[in-house]
Protein backbone atom coordinates (compact mmCIF):
# COMPACT_ATOMS: atom_id res chain seq x y z
CA UNK A 1 0.00 0.00 0.00
CA UNK A 2 1.36 3.41 -0.97
CA UNK A 3 1.88 5.76 1.98
CA UNK A 4 -0.05 9.06 1.62
CA UNK A 5 2.24 12.05 1.17
CA UNK A 6 0.51 13.99 3.96
CA UNK A 7 1.01 11.10 6.39
CA UNK A 8 4.71 10.92 5.48
CA UNK A 9 5.12 14.70 5.72
CA UNK A 10 3.57 14.75 9.18
CA UNK A 11 5.85 11.92 10.27
CA UNK A 12 8.90 13.77 8.91
CA UNK A 13 7.99 16.89 10.89
CA UNK A 14 7.45 15.03 14.17
CA UNK A 15 10.43 12.69 13.87
CA UNK A 16 12.66 15.50 12.64
CA UNK A 17 11.66 17.73 15.54
CA UNK A 18 12.57 15.20 18.22
CA UNK A 19 15.68 13.93 16.46
CA UNK A 20 16.90 17.50 15.97
CA UNK A 21 16.37 18.24 19.66
CA UNK A 22 18.41 15.18 20.62
CA UNK A 23 21.35 16.39 18.52
CA UNK A 24 21.92 19.03 21.18
CA UNK A 25 22.96 16.33 23.63
CA UNK A 26 25.74 15.47 21.18
CA UNK A 27 26.55 19.19 20.77
CA UNK A 28 25.66 19.01 17.09
CA UNK A 29 23.37 21.32 15.09
CA UNK A 30 19.75 20.19 14.75
CA UNK A 31 20.02 20.05 10.96
CA UNK A 32 22.37 17.06 11.28
CA UNK A 33 19.46 15.14 12.80
CA UNK A 34 17.16 16.19 9.95
CA UNK A 35 19.65 15.07 7.31
CA UNK A 36 20.25 11.73 9.04
CA UNK A 37 16.48 11.21 9.15
CA UNK A 38 16.33 11.87 5.41
CA UNK A 39 19.09 9.35 4.76
CA UNK A 40 17.21 6.75 6.82
CA UNK A 41 13.85 7.36 5.12
CA UNK A 42 15.31 7.73 1.63
CA UNK A 43 16.27 5.20 -1.06
CA UNK A 44 19.47 4.24 0.74
CA UNK A 45 17.75 2.46 3.67
CA UNK A 46 13.99 2.09 4.17
CA UNK A 47 12.89 3.71 0.88
CA UNK A 48 9.86 5.53 2.30
CA UNK A 49 10.81 8.76 0.54
CA UNK A 50 10.83 7.48 -3.04
CA UNK A 51 11.95 9.49 -6.08
CA UNK A 52 8.31 10.19 -6.91
CA UNK A 53 7.52 11.46 -3.41
CA UNK A 54 10.68 13.58 -3.42
CA UNK A 55 9.54 15.06 -6.73
CA UNK A 56 6.03 15.71 -5.36
CA UNK A 57 7.53 17.51 -2.37
CA UNK A 58 10.11 19.37 -4.46
CA UNK A 59 8.22 22.66 -4.10
CA UNK A 60 9.10 22.61 -0.39
CA UNK A 61 12.79 22.99 -1.26
CA UNK A 62 12.06 26.06 -3.39
CA UNK A 63 9.95 27.63 -0.66
CA UNK A 64 12.57 26.92 2.02
CA UNK A 65 15.30 28.42 -0.17
CA UNK A 66 13.10 31.46 -0.66
CA UNK A 67 12.81 32.05 3.09
CA UNK A 68 16.54 31.39 3.59
CA UNK A 69 17.33 33.92 0.86
CA UNK A 70 15.03 36.50 2.47
CA UNK A 71 16.78 35.98 5.82
CA UNK A 72 20.20 36.49 4.19
CA UNK A 73 19.04 39.62 2.40
CA UNK A 74 17.76 41.15 5.63
CA UNK A 75 21.31 40.87 7.06
CA UNK A 76 22.96 42.73 4.18
CA UNK A 77 22.91 46.31 5.37
CA UNK A 78 25.28 48.42 3.28
CA UNK A 79 26.24 50.89 5.99
CA UNK A 80 27.38 48.03 8.23
CA UNK A 81 29.68 46.80 5.48
CA UNK A 82 30.93 50.33 4.87
CA UNK A 83 31.89 50.69 8.53
CA UNK A 84 33.99 47.54 8.31
CA UNK A 85 36.01 49.06 5.46
CA UNK A 86 37.26 47.89 2.07
CA UNK A 87 39.26 45.11 3.71
CA UNK A 88 36.09 43.11 4.31
CA UNK A 89 35.17 43.45 0.64
CA UNK A 90 38.60 42.10 -0.30
CA UNK A 91 38.18 39.20 2.15
CA UNK A 92 34.81 38.32 0.57
CA UNK A 93 36.26 38.47 -2.95
CA UNK A 94 39.44 36.54 -2.17
CA UNK A 95 37.82 33.78 -0.09
CA UNK A 96 35.03 33.24 -2.65
CA UNK A 97 37.26 33.17 -5.71
CA UNK A 98 40.00 31.38 -3.77
CA UNK A 99 37.59 28.52 -3.03
CA UNK A 100 36.40 28.52 -6.65
CA UNK A 101 39.88 28.39 -8.17
CA UNK A 102 41.40 25.79 -5.83
CA UNK A 103 38.36 23.47 -5.96
CA UNK A 104 38.22 23.76 -9.74
CA UNK A 105 41.92 22.91 -10.08
CA UNK A 106 41.73 20.00 -7.62
CA UNK A 107 38.60 18.39 -9.10
CA UNK A 108 39.92 18.90 -12.63
CA UNK A 109 43.18 17.14 -11.76
CA UNK A 110 41.25 14.25 -10.22
CA UNK A 111 38.47 13.78 -12.79
CA UNK A 112 39.59 15.60 -15.96
CA UNK A 113 35.91 16.61 -16.29
CA UNK A 114 35.54 20.32 -17.10
CA UNK A 115 31.77 20.57 -16.56
CA UNK A 116 31.87 18.69 -13.25
CA UNK A 117 34.85 20.75 -12.03
CA UNK A 118 33.07 24.03 -12.83
CA UNK A 119 29.97 23.00 -10.87
CA UNK A 120 31.88 21.84 -7.78
CA UNK A 121 33.96 25.04 -7.89
CA UNK A 122 30.83 27.18 -8.18
CA UNK A 123 29.20 25.56 -5.14
CA UNK A 124 32.36 25.83 -2.98
CA UNK A 125 32.08 29.56 -2.02
CA UNK A 126 28.58 29.16 -0.53
CA UNK A 127 28.59 29.17 3.26
CA UNK A 128 25.97 28.44 5.91
CA UNK A 129 25.24 31.67 7.77
CA UNK A 130 22.90 29.87 10.17
CA UNK A 131 25.67 27.73 11.66
CA UNK A 132 28.05 30.65 12.17
CA UNK A 133 25.39 32.99 13.53
CA UNK A 134 24.11 30.29 15.91
CA UNK A 135 27.56 29.97 17.50
CA UNK A 136 27.93 33.75 17.77
CA UNK A 137 24.57 34.10 19.49
CA UNK A 138 24.96 31.08 21.74
CA UNK A 139 28.25 32.34 23.17
CA UNK A 140 27.27 36.04 22.99
CA UNK A 141 30.41 36.88 21.03
CA UNK A 142 31.34 40.54 20.65
CA UNK A 143 34.17 42.21 18.78
CA UNK A 144 35.64 42.98 15.33
CA UNK A 145 35.84 39.33 14.24
CA UNK A 146 32.19 38.82 15.15
CA UNK A 147 31.13 41.82 13.06
CA UNK A 148 33.30 40.65 10.17
CA UNK A 149 31.78 37.16 10.28
CA UNK A 150 28.25 38.58 10.04
CA UNK A 151 29.24 40.53 6.91
CA UNK A 152 31.21 37.79 5.19
CA UNK A 153 28.77 34.88 5.63
CA UNK A 154 25.97 37.10 4.33
CA UNK A 155 27.58 38.69 1.30
CA UNK A 156 29.62 35.69 0.13
CA UNK A 157 26.41 33.75 -0.47
CA UNK A 158 25.23 36.53 -2.81
CA UNK A 159 28.55 36.46 -4.66
CA UNK A 160 28.49 32.66 -4.70
CA UNK A 161 25.07 32.66 -6.37
CA UNK A 162 26.37 34.96 -9.11
CA UNK A 163 29.45 32.74 -9.62
CA UNK A 164 27.20 29.69 -9.80
CA UNK A 165 25.00 31.33 -12.46
CA UNK A 166 27.94 31.82 -14.81
CA UNK A 167 29.58 28.45 -14.09
CA UNK A 168 26.29 26.58 -14.58
CA UNK A 169 25.73 28.26 -17.95
CA UNK A 170 29.23 27.31 -19.13
CA UNK A 171 28.79 23.72 -17.88
CA UNK A 172 25.50 23.39 -19.79
CA UNK A 173 27.17 24.72 -22.93
CA UNK A 174 29.89 22.07 -22.55
CA UNK A 175 27.31 19.26 -22.31
CA UNK A 176 25.46 20.58 -25.36
CA UNK A 177 28.69 20.54 -27.36
CA UNK A 178 29.55 17.02 -26.18
CA UNK A 179 26.12 15.82 -27.33
CA UNK A 180 26.56 17.42 -30.75
CA UNK A 181 23.77 19.94 -30.20
CA UNK A 182 23.89 23.33 -31.83
CA UNK A 183 26.89 25.04 -30.34
CA UNK A 184 26.32 28.06 -28.18
CA UNK A 185 28.51 31.05 -28.97
CA UNK A 186 30.68 32.62 -26.31
CA UNK A 187 28.52 35.74 -26.12
CA UNK A 188 25.37 33.64 -25.72
CA UNK A 189 27.01 31.66 -22.94
CA UNK A 190 27.95 34.89 -21.12
CA UNK A 191 24.70 36.75 -21.78
CA UNK A 192 22.46 33.92 -20.53
CA UNK A 193 23.48 34.15 -16.84
CA UNK A 194 23.73 37.95 -17.10
CA UNK A 195 20.13 38.06 -18.28
CA UNK A 196 19.05 35.75 -15.46
CA UNK A 197 20.90 37.84 -12.85
CA UNK A 198 19.49 41.12 -14.24
CA UNK A 199 15.90 39.84 -14.33
CA UNK A 200 16.26 38.31 -10.85
CA UNK A 201 17.38 41.67 -9.47
CA UNK A 202 14.58 43.56 -11.24
CA UNK A 203 11.88 41.13 -10.05
CA UNK A 204 13.33 41.22 -6.52
CA UNK A 205 13.27 45.02 -6.43
CA UNK A 206 9.68 45.19 -7.72
CA UNK A 207 8.50 42.63 -5.16
CA UNK A 208 10.31 44.49 -2.36
CA UNK A 209 8.76 47.83 -3.32
CA UNK A 210 5.30 46.28 -3.38
CA UNK A 211 5.88 44.64 0.02
CA UNK A 212 7.08 47.94 1.51
CA UNK A 213 4.05 49.75 0.11
CA UNK A 214 1.60 47.26 1.60
CA UNK A 215 3.30 46.40 4.86
CA UNK A 216 3.20 49.97 6.17
CA UNK A 217 -0.57 49.64 6.47
CA UNK A 218 -0.33 46.47 8.53
CA UNK A 219 -1.03 46.85 12.25
CA UNK A 220 -0.82 43.26 13.44
CA UNK A 221 2.11 40.83 13.30
CA UNK A 222 -0.14 38.10 11.91
CA UNK A 223 -0.94 40.34 8.94
CA UNK A 224 2.79 40.83 8.30
CA UNK A 225 3.31 37.08 8.50
CA UNK A 226 0.60 36.39 5.91
CA UNK A 227 1.93 39.12 3.60
CA UNK A 228 5.54 37.87 3.74
CA UNK A 229 4.43 34.25 3.33
CA UNK A 230 2.36 35.12 0.28
CA UNK A 231 5.07 37.20 -1.36
CA UNK A 232 7.73 34.51 -0.89
CA UNK A 233 5.38 31.99 -2.53
CA UNK A 234 4.64 34.51 -5.30
CA UNK A 235 8.34 35.22 -5.81
CA UNK A 236 9.19 31.51 -6.00
CA UNK A 237 6.40 31.02 -8.53
CA UNK A 238 7.59 33.90 -10.70
CA UNK A 239 11.13 32.50 -10.63
CA UNK A 240 9.85 29.08 -11.72
CA UNK A 241 7.79 30.68 -14.49
CA UNK A 242 10.63 32.83 -15.84
CA UNK A 243 13.50 30.45 -15.06
CA UNK A 244 15.14 32.82 -12.56
CA UNK A 245 17.22 32.19 -9.44
CA UNK A 246 14.97 31.86 -6.38
CA UNK A 247 17.87 32.55 -4.03
CA UNK A 248 19.07 35.71 -5.80
CA UNK A 249 15.57 37.11 -6.42
CA UNK A 250 14.28 36.73 -2.87
CA UNK A 251 17.63 37.80 -1.40
CA UNK A 252 17.27 41.08 -3.31
CA UNK A 253 13.84 41.51 -1.69
CA UNK A 254 15.42 41.36 1.77
CA UNK A 255 18.35 43.54 0.73
CA UNK A 256 16.05 46.30 -0.56
CA UNK A 257 13.87 46.19 2.55
CA UNK A 258 16.78 46.40 5.03
CA UNK A 259 18.49 49.24 3.13
CA UNK A 260 15.45 51.41 2.30
CA UNK A 261 13.04 50.95 5.21
CA UNK A 262 13.14 51.63 8.92
CA UNK A 263 15.02 49.02 10.89
CA UNK A 264 11.94 48.34 13.00
CA UNK A 265 10.15 47.01 9.90
CA UNK A 266 13.00 44.61 9.14
CA UNK A 267 12.96 43.45 12.76
CA UNK A 268 9.23 42.70 12.52
CA UNK A 269 9.78 40.65 9.38
CA UNK A 270 12.72 38.78 10.95
CA UNK A 271 10.58 37.98 13.99
CA UNK A 272 7.87 36.55 11.77
CA UNK A 273 10.40 34.53 9.77
CA UNK A 274 11.52 32.96 13.01
CA UNK A 275 8.08 31.39 13.33
CA UNK A 276 8.20 29.43 10.05
CA UNK A 277 11.92 28.78 9.46
CA UNK A 278 12.36 25.85 11.92
CA UNK A 279 9.51 23.92 10.28
CA UNK A 280 10.86 24.55 6.78
CA UNK A 281 14.36 23.52 7.87
CA UNK A 282 13.04 20.15 9.08
CA UNK A 283 11.39 19.45 5.73
CA UNK A 284 14.18 20.94 3.60
CA UNK A 285 17.11 19.14 5.21
CA UNK A 286 15.22 15.85 5.51
CA UNK A 287 14.50 15.92 1.78
CA UNK A 288 18.13 16.87 1.15
CA UNK A 289 19.27 13.90 3.22
CA UNK A 290 16.96 11.63 1.22
CA UNK A 291 18.97 12.54 -1.88
CA UNK A 292 22.13 11.09 -0.33
CA UNK A 293 22.88 7.78 -2.05
CA UNK A 294 24.96 5.79 0.43
CA UNK A 295 25.76 3.16 -2.19
CA UNK A 296 27.56 5.79 -4.23
CA UNK A 297 29.72 7.05 -1.36
CA UNK A 298 32.57 4.51 -1.66
CA UNK A 299 33.15 5.48 -5.28
CA UNK A 300 32.94 9.18 -4.40
CA UNK A 301 35.10 8.99 -1.28
CA UNK A 302 38.22 10.43 -2.87
CA UNK A 303 36.25 13.15 -4.68
CA UNK A 304 34.55 14.17 -1.43
CA UNK A 305 37.87 14.18 0.42
CA UNK A 306 39.49 16.35 -2.26
CA UNK A 307 36.50 18.73 -2.25
CA UNK A 308 36.69 19.15 1.54
CA UNK A 309 40.44 19.83 1.49
CA UNK A 310 40.35 22.15 -1.52
CA UNK A 311 37.34 24.17 -0.30
CA UNK A 312 38.85 24.57 3.18
CA UNK A 313 42.21 25.64 1.72
CA UNK A 314 40.55 28.11 -0.66
CA UNK A 315 38.44 29.79 2.04
CA UNK A 316 41.20 29.95 4.67
CA UNK A 317 44.00 31.07 2.35
CA UNK A 318 41.75 33.40 0.36
CA UNK A 319 40.40 35.17 3.43
CA UNK A 320 43.91 35.56 4.86
CA UNK A 321 45.26 37.02 1.60
CA UNK A 322 42.27 39.36 1.39
CA UNK A 323 42.79 40.46 4.98
CA UNK A 324 46.48 41.17 4.40
CA UNK A 325 45.77 43.05 1.15
CA UNK A 326 43.06 45.10 2.85
CA UNK A 327 45.20 45.76 5.96
CA UNK A 328 42.49 44.33 8.20
CA UNK A 329 42.90 43.82 11.94
CA UNK A 330 45.27 40.88 12.54
CA UNK A 331 42.67 39.02 14.62
CA UNK A 332 40.27 39.09 11.70
CA UNK A 333 42.93 38.16 9.14
CA UNK A 334 44.22 35.22 11.17
CA UNK A 335 40.94 33.65 12.27
CA UNK A 336 38.07 34.57 9.96
CA UNK A 337 38.86 31.67 7.62
CA UNK A 338 38.02 29.15 10.35
CA UNK A 339 34.70 30.84 11.00
CA UNK A 340 33.27 30.54 7.47
CA UNK A 341 33.70 26.83 6.72
CA UNK A 342 30.11 25.79 7.54
CA UNK A 343 28.19 24.75 4.44
CA UNK A 344 24.60 23.57 4.22
CA UNK A 345 21.40 25.19 2.97
CA UNK A 346 22.55 27.29 0.01
CA UNK A 347 25.10 24.70 -1.17
CA UNK A 348 22.53 21.90 -0.99
CA UNK A 349 20.05 24.15 -2.77
CA UNK A 350 22.54 24.79 -5.56
CA UNK A 351 23.27 21.06 -5.86
CA UNK A 352 19.51 20.44 -6.13
CA UNK A 353 19.41 22.99 -8.94
CA UNK A 354 22.17 21.07 -10.71
CA UNK A 355 20.15 17.86 -10.44
CA UNK A 356 17.06 19.66 -11.76
CA UNK A 357 18.59 21.85 -14.49
CA UNK A 358 20.95 19.21 -15.90
CA UNK A 359 18.38 16.37 -15.99
CA UNK A 360 18.39 14.63 -19.37
CA UNK A 361 21.11 16.90 -20.70
CA UNK A 362 24.13 15.76 -22.72
CA UNK A 363 25.04 12.49 -24.37
CA UNK A 364 23.85 9.10 -23.18
CA UNK A 365 26.34 7.11 -21.12
CA UNK A 366 26.87 3.32 -21.32
CA UNK A 367 24.93 3.05 -18.03
CA UNK A 368 21.81 4.22 -19.89
CA UNK A 369 21.45 7.63 -18.24
CA UNK A 370 22.26 11.06 -19.63
CA UNK A 371 25.54 12.65 -18.66
CA UNK A 372 23.65 15.53 -17.04
CA UNK A 373 21.81 13.07 -14.79
CA UNK A 374 25.11 11.43 -13.85
CA UNK A 375 26.62 14.80 -12.96
CA UNK A 376 23.54 15.68 -10.90
CA UNK A 377 23.80 12.48 -8.85
CA UNK A 378 27.54 12.96 -8.26
CA UNK A 379 27.16 16.62 -7.24
CA UNK A 380 24.19 16.22 -4.87
CA UNK A 381 25.58 13.06 -3.26
CA UNK A 382 29.03 14.54 -2.69
CA UNK A 383 27.83 17.99 -1.59
CA UNK A 384 25.20 16.57 0.79
CA UNK A 385 27.75 14.18 2.32
CA UNK A 386 30.44 16.85 2.69
CA UNK A 387 27.91 19.32 4.12
CA UNK A 388 27.36 16.87 6.97
CA UNK A 389 31.10 17.09 7.67
CA UNK A 390 31.22 20.88 7.31
CA UNK A 391 28.15 21.34 9.52
CA UNK A 392 29.83 19.29 12.24
CA UNK A 393 33.31 20.80 12.04
CA UNK A 394 32.26 24.33 10.98
CA UNK A 395 30.59 25.49 14.21
CA UNK A 396 33.40 23.92 16.26
CA UNK A 397 36.03 25.85 14.29
CA UNK A 398 33.95 29.04 14.52
CA UNK A 399 33.98 28.72 18.29
CA UNK A 400 37.76 28.13 18.27
CA UNK A 401 38.29 31.20 16.05
CA UNK A 402 36.24 33.42 18.37
CA UNK A 403 38.13 32.06 21.38
CA UNK A 404 41.48 32.74 19.72
CA UNK A 405 40.35 36.29 18.94
CA UNK A 406 39.31 36.77 22.58
CA UNK A 407 35.67 37.46 21.76
CA UNK A 408 34.13 34.66 23.87
CA UNK A 409 35.14 33.45 27.31
CA UNK A 410 34.48 29.67 27.01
Amino acid sequence: MEIPVLFLTGGIILLGFFLGRNMKFLRLPSIIGYMLLGVFLGPSIVHLITDKIAEDLGFISSIALGFVALSIGLELKFNHLKKLGKGIILIILFESFGAFIIVFAAVMLLTNDLALSLLFAAIAPASAPAGTVAVIQEYKARGPLTKALYAVVGFDDGLGIIIFGFASAFAQAILHREAGDAELGLMTTILQPLQEIFLSIVVGILLALLICLLIRKMKYSTDIFILIFGFVFLGCGICELLGLSVILTIMVVGLVIINTQQESLAVKIQNELGQIMPLLFILFFTLAGANLHLSALPALGLLGFIYVLARSAGLILGSRIGGIAGKVDRKITNWIGLGILSQAGVAIGLSLLVKQDFAGMGKMLPSGIARGDSIGIIVITTVTATCIFFEIIGPILTKIALQKAGEINN
